[in-house]
């Protein structure tokens, strides 16, 4: 046994002998610890990425192929905004604002992105770790609530409290950056900034994690939006690797909206 680590546990155990109060609440946060299910590892998105698999019309489509759409329950002022979008895509004019690499992707098109993701749970907080991009989202689980109106202002993770129902995580989302910062998905879904969305997440088998979205946008859509995502454990040791999306980046923004592909010489091949 290294020397210094026996002293240290010694010192910890007179220590906790001494203070049985420590050591208590010591035991409780354990318990806390191990009362928390086993989401560990790295997961993965079972579907494409589109967000709306139930509606996506046509089946089976792809957000990254001109035409394909979803239906969110939209008033007919989002739907008309909506409609705009698609017919931007199709021009090729319509930015994603992600392509400016290094800006979050927001939620819930966090819970939408091809690259994996890891969870990290704790009693008092979870976190939310993509490989792509800079997002992380931190879901508070202490009891607090949402700050005020006057200390809170639209982020693209936005703020979020929730608690444990048994052994499924559920939280509330609100404080969202919308239209125009950030997307749902490439067909051209945005949302206002007055979203509020719940999630409930649970482990439905042992390496398959369920998303229930709720989401009600009071100023874009008629009701609430009932979406449903799902992801899969990797095998056990797989690792996540550093996605530095700045470097080599062939794909700006121009003035216009038109996402331009760059040659290695930084030529803009579009306009050949």
């Amino acid at each position: 046994m290294n020397r210094h680590f026996g002293v240290t546990a010694a010192a910890l155990a007179t220590y906790l002998c001494l203070n049985p109060a420590i050591a208590q609440q010591g035991t409780a946060a354990m318990r806390q610890f191990a009362e928390l299910p086993d989401w560990s590892g790295v997961w993965s998105m079972t579907s494409n990425t589109v967000f709306d698999q139930a509606t996506v019309d046509p089946p089976g489509g792809n957000a990254n192929t001109i035409g394909t759409r979803e239906y969110p329950p939209y008033n007919d002022e989002w739907e008309a905004k909506y409609a705009e979008n698609r017919a931007r895509d199709a021009r090729g004019e319509f930015p994603d604002p992600i392509t400016t690499c290094g800006t979050p992707v927001g939620y819930p098109r966090m819970m939408n992105q091809p690259g994996a993701m890891e969870f990290v749970l704790r009693p008092e907080q979870a976190w939310i770790l993509s490989e792509d991009g800079p997002n992380v989202m931190r879901i508070y689980t202490d009891g607090r609530s949402h700050p005020d109106p006057a200390d809170r202002w639209p982020t693209f993770m936005g703020e979020s409290v929730g608690h444990w129902e048994g052994d499924t995580l559920v939280f509330e989302t609100i404080s969202l950056r919308g239209e125009g910062a950030s997307i749902v998905d490439r067909t051209g879904i945005v949302l206002s900034d007055e979203v509020r969305i719940t999630t409930r997440m649970r482990l439905v088998d042992d390496d398959l994690l369920e998303a229930r979205f709720a989401i009600d946008d009071p100023q874009a859509f008629e009701d609430t939006w009932h979406v449903v995502k799902q992801f899969r454990r990797h095998e056990r040791g797989d690792r996540i690797i550093e996605f530095a999306c700045a470097e080599n980046n062939r794909n700006p923004v121009d003035a216009e909206g038109r996402t331009l592909t760059l040659d290695a010489a930084g030529n803009v091949l579009d306009a050949q």
